[in-house]
């Protein structure tokens, strides 16, 4: 459909049943037809309001369990969530992609030069070029493309809007170009490969594989080439329980040295045994070989490894509960999760800032609020960022406005589990 007959389409309702394939509710749909709406005007002022367009969605994800487990070839449990990135995209004949997401400028990548190059690391534009570079050496084909994207994964949340960006990509490509042929797991693969190779930052694959496979998951890295992975059939909502994440407005600058330690650190003990990474090691070895390894390797990594075995238990744990209905047993798993992250993994804040602990000051609060009856945790990276949390629905208005009342208006978001990943919705 062209772009200014999709206005009045989704303005009368035609696309309500795809929408609502994505975002579940129907008040989550009349939320997003406005969003929908304004992105296909701003494809219009940009490209052409006569030009065929689709939208793809890709969204954010949360992690339940597994924390920091799968860089070294752990296990996870994640879900991709209502809050997403869009592209209004049309194809083109000029061999180029023109990306320009709402509010930052636009990326502009010749399809002649698909090279990563270390003096474009950390510039969104590698992480478009690293896309289509990773989807064409798949053998899949590429061609240029023009799209405008808006993102409501709020940046540094632990959400992972970066991922989604790179999912979008990815599902662009597949749709408009491969007839969706190109696997979630592949697009998930490609996405980290552009992120590591092109954008110079060292992430695992659990972002980028939750929000292309969607749903909830459960995924095994033990083979990154093949990682395993399981939906799980289980319904929040009926469990009495909202999940929140909160928003504590840490300072983000300059923790990519913060997140990489925590990988490095645990490969140092693993490179000590003679391994590439945790996972290849059983933990009866690595324990029994502690008095070796205090002398090889610092205390830090040591309880780090600790954190990476004992994590990997706790998410078949909470898929067993999961499975089997025994949410009180997952919330249990749960607040272990985090209080292993916060002793063991020491990610809940920068050492470089140690006065600054605002993920800490969110879990105190949690915990007086939610003592005995809900369970929270620090959520994705860490070191600033986000909580997750369980909260009993009877105290979500008390949670929300304390929180609020400390982090700020809007700073907990009330999520919903989303049954799909990237996505063609129109």
């Amino acid at each position: 459909m062209i772009a200014k007959e999709l206005i009045s389409a989704i303005e009368s309702g035609q696309y309500d049943a795809s929408l609502k394939a994505v975002y579940v509710t129907d008040a989550a749909v009349a939320a997003q037809k406005p969003r929908y709406i304004e992105a296909v005007r701003s494809f219009g002022e940009l490209f052409g309001e006569e030009r065929e367009v689709n939208v793809i969605s890709a969204p954010g994800r949360t992690e339940i369990c597994g924390n920091h487990t799968d860089h070294n070839n752990g296990k996870v449990v994640a879900a991709s969530i209502n809050l997403d990135a869009i592209a209004v995209v049309s194809k083109n004949s000029d061999n180029t992609i023109r990306v320009k997401s709402k509010g930052h400028r636009m990326n502009v990548v010749d399809l002649a030069d698909l090279e990563p190059k270390k003096e474009r690391y950390g510039d969104s534009t590698s992480l478009v070029q690293g896309v289509a570079a990773g989807i064409k050496d798949l053998g899949f084909t590429v061609g240029g493309f023009d799209a405008f994207t808006t993102n409501d994964v709020m940046g540094g949340s632990g959400l992972s809007s970066s991922a989604a960006f790179e999912v979008l990509l990815g599902s662009v490509l597949s749709f408009i170009y491969n007839d969706g042929a190109i696997s979630a797991v592949d697009i998930a693969k490609v996405a980290q490969y552009s992120e590591n190779v092109f954008f110079g930052k060292p992430c695992g694959l659990l972002d980028q594989m939750a929000s292309s496979v969607g749903a909830i998951v459960n995924i095994d890295f033990e083979s990154v080439e093949a990682p395993v992975i399981k939906k799980i059939e289980f319904d929040f909502t009926k469990t009495g329980y909202s999940l929140c994440i909160v928003d504590t407005g840490g300072n983000h600058s300059d923790l990519t040295d913060d997140y990489a330690a925590v990988r490095s650190e645990m490969e140092d003990v693993a490179k000590a045994l003679g391994k590439k990474v945790l996972r290849e090691i059983s933990y009866e070895e690595f324990f029994a070989a502690l008095p070796v390894l205090k002398d090889k390797v610092n205390d830090r990594a040591l309880l780090r490894a600790i954190h990476f075995y004992n994590e990997n238990r706790r998410v078949d744990e909470c898929v067993n509960c999961l499975e089997n209905g025994d949410f009180e047993g997952f919330k249990q798993v749960i607040l272990e999760s985090g209080y292993s992250s916060y002793m063991l993994n020491q990610n809940v804040y920068t050492p470089k800032n140690p006065t600054e602990q605002k993920i800490s000051l969110a879990l105190a609060i949690s915990a007086e609020l939610l003592k005995g009856r809900g369970a929270w945790r620090v959520h994705g990276g860490g070191f600033a960022g986000t909580v997750q949390a369980f909260v009993p629905n009877d105290l979500l208005e008390k949670y929300k406005s304390t929180i609020e009342g400390v982090f700020g208006e809007g700073s907990c978001y009330v999520l919903i589990i989303r049954p799909v990943g990237g996505y063609q919705v129109i």
